[in-house]
C-alpha cells in the first residue's frame, strides 16, 4: 500500500533512542517474564473450536488470500536492524513451507513493514496490514499498543506474534509463543537453590531500572523468597552503562555468593563479567535468555572469563549447539540462511520462525478456502505447542507460559547443555519439575 516503509533504516526519528536502550527495553520484556497481571488474560471460552467472539463477518472475509497465495503482515522495528530477526524469521518459514508447496496449494508471502520505533507509524502499520494481508505473524515491537487499538476494533484478524505490551498480549486475537504473565518459572531457581544451598542467603542480581524490569523483578524476587533466597544486593543499571565495577565492588564487600544477570542482554552482562574477572571476585554467575548470543563469549573477554557461566531459558539452544540433536534447529538454522545469507539469528528470529509455525498450524487446517473465521476458528484449537522442540510448551490459547527450563554452562567457550532430558523424551529436553510461579 502506498506510504508502507520496507525499508529498516529509511525515516529515522530524530528524537530516537540509543540503540542501546532499544536492545534492553527489548529484551527485558520479550525474553523475561511480563508485566501484564494473571487475571487480565482474555482467553476463548472452552472447547477451542467454538466461533463465539468471531464476528461472522469474519468467515466471509478473505483478505490477502488468492488462488495462488496467502499474504500476512509483519510490524516490527526494523530501523538499524535492530528486530530484523523478526520478519527474517518469519519469511524464513515462508520459504520453507513455499519449498513443500506451500499450505493446501498457496504460497506464504511475507508482507513487512517498519514502525520505527514509533507509535503512530505503528498503528499505521496495523491498519495498512489489517486492510491488505490475512492475518499478523511474527510481529515484533516495543510500540504494539498503539497496533493492538486497531486489532481490538478488527476481532476477526489474528494477530499470531510475540506481544510485548499488556494491551496487545491480552487481546483474544492475539496468539503468541510466548505468553505473557506477571511471574517467574520455579524450576531454575530451585535447581541452583539444590546445587548451592549455602549460596542463596547471599543472593545479587542486577536489574534494569525502567519500570518493567523493575516490575519483572520483582516478579522473580517474589519467586526467590518462596522457596528461601535472600536478595542482599539488586543495584540497577542505566541504559548507558558500559562499566559495571563499582556494582561489582559493593556486591564483593557485601559477600555475594550467586549473581543472577536474567535481565541483562549479552552486552551488558559481559561487561558485568569483565567487571568481576578484574575484581578477582567469582561468585556464581547465572545468565538468561537475554544473554544467550553468540556474542557473550566475546564480549565478556573470551572463554577464560565466561567459562563456568550457567544459562537458565525456555528455549532450546538454538543458535546450532542443539542441531545435532534437535532436527527442528537444523530446520531453523538452514531456512534462515535461505532466507537471508550470512544473518546471524537471535531470539527475535526465533520468534518470528515460531510464530509462523503457529500460524501455519492453522492455516493448514482451515481447508482450501480459508477465511479469517476460519483460521481464528482453528488457532483456538492450538492448546499445546512446542515448535519442535524449540521452545518449552506453552497454550497460545490460555496465554499459559511454560514452567519448563533447560539449564546449560559455558565451558571452553560454548554454551553446553548440563543433564537435561534427552531432546527424544517426553518433555523434549526440557526440565519440568516445578510449575510457574504466579506473583502477587
Amino acid at each position: 500500500m502506498p506510504g508502507r516503509r520496507k525499508d529498516g533504516v529509511r525515516g529515522r526519528p530524530a528524537c530516537a533512542a540509543p540503540v542501546g536502550a532499544l536492545i534492553v527495553a527489548a529484551v527485558l520484556l520479550a525474553a523475561c517474564s511480563s508485566t501484564a497481571t494473571p487475571t487480565a488474560t482474555s482467553a476463548p471460552a472452552a472447547g477451542g473450536g467454538s466461533t463465539s467472539g468471531i464476528p461472522a463477518s469474519a468467515f466471509s472475509d478473505r483478505t490477502g488470500v488468492t488462488a495462488k497465495s496467502v499474504t500476512v503482515g509483519n510490524v516490527s522495528i526494523l530501523s538499524y536492524g535492530l528486530f530484523k530477526g523478526a520478519p527474517v524469521g518469519t519469511q524464513a518459514y515462508a520459504d520453507y513451507v513455499n519449498s513443500t508447496g506451500g499450505v493446501n496449494g498457496r504460497k506464504l508471502v511475507v508482507d513487512p513493514s517498519n514502525d520505527q520505533f514509533q507509535g503512530a507509524p505503528n498503528e499505521q502499520e496495523t491498519q495498512a496490514a489489517v486492510q491488505s494481508d490475512f492475518a499478523l505473524v511474527g510481529s515484533f515491537s516495543l510500540e504494539d499498543n498503539y497496533g493492538a487499538k486497531v486489532l481490538a476494533s478488527h476481532p476477526g484478524v489474528s494477530n499470531v506474534s510475540v506481544a510485548l505490551s499488556q494491551v496487545a498480549s491480552d487481546l483474544p486475537n492475539t496468539f503468541s509463543v510466548n505468553p505473557v504473565r506477571l511471574g517467574w518459572p520455579l524450576g531454575g531457581l530451585n535447581y541452583f537453590k539444590q546445587l548451592y544451598p549455602n549460596d542463596i542467603t547471599h543472593t545479587g542480581a542486577i536489574v534494569s531500572a525502567t519500570p518493567s524490569g523493575q516490575a519483572t523483578w520483582t516478579a522473580e524476587k517474589q519467586a526467590m523468597a518462596s522457596i528461601g533466597y535472600k536478595v542482599t544486593d539488586d543495584p540497577t543499571y542505566s541504559i548507558t552503562q558500559s562499566d559495571f565495577t563499582q556494582e561489582v565492588v559493593t556486591m564483593k564487600n557485601d559477600g555475594v555468593k550467586i549473581l543472577f544477570m536474567e535481565q541483562l542482554p549479552q552486552n551488558f552482562a559481559g561487561a558485568v563479567v569483565q567487571a568481576l574477572n578484574a575484581q578477582n571476585f567469582h561468585p556464581v554467575v547465572v545468565l538468561g535468555a537475554a544473554a544467550y548470543s553468540e556474542a557473550f563469549v566475546p564480549s565478556s573477554g573470551g572463554a577464560a572469563n565466561a567459562d563456568g557461566t550457567w544459562l537458565d531459558q525456555s528455549t532450546a539452544l538454538y543458535l546450532g549447539e542443539d542441531e545435532s540433536v534437535l532436527p527442528a534447529d537444523q530446520t531453523f538454522l538452514h531456512w534462515v540462511q535461505v532466507a537471508s545469507p550470512g544473518f546471524k539469528p537471535d531470539l527475535y528470529t526465533l520468534y518470528g520462525w515460531l510464530s509462523a509455525e503457529l500460524f501455519v498450524q492453522a492455516l493448514k487446517k482451515s481447508g482450501t478456502d480459508p477465511s479469517r473465521g476460519t483460521l481464528m476458528q482453528q488457532l483456538r484449537k492450538i492448546t499445546t505447542f512446542t515448535g519442535g522442540g524449540l521452545i518449552a510448551e506453552v497454550d497460545p490459547v490460555a496465554k499459559t507460559p511454560s514452567g519448563c527450563y533447560i539449564i546449560a554452562r559455558i565451558a571452553n567457550g560454548t554454551f553446553q547443555r548440563t543433564q537435561d532430558p534427552p531432546t527424544t523424551s517426553s518433555t523434549l529436553g526440557f526440565r519440568c519439575d516445578k510449575p510457574f510461579f504466579y506473583a502477587k
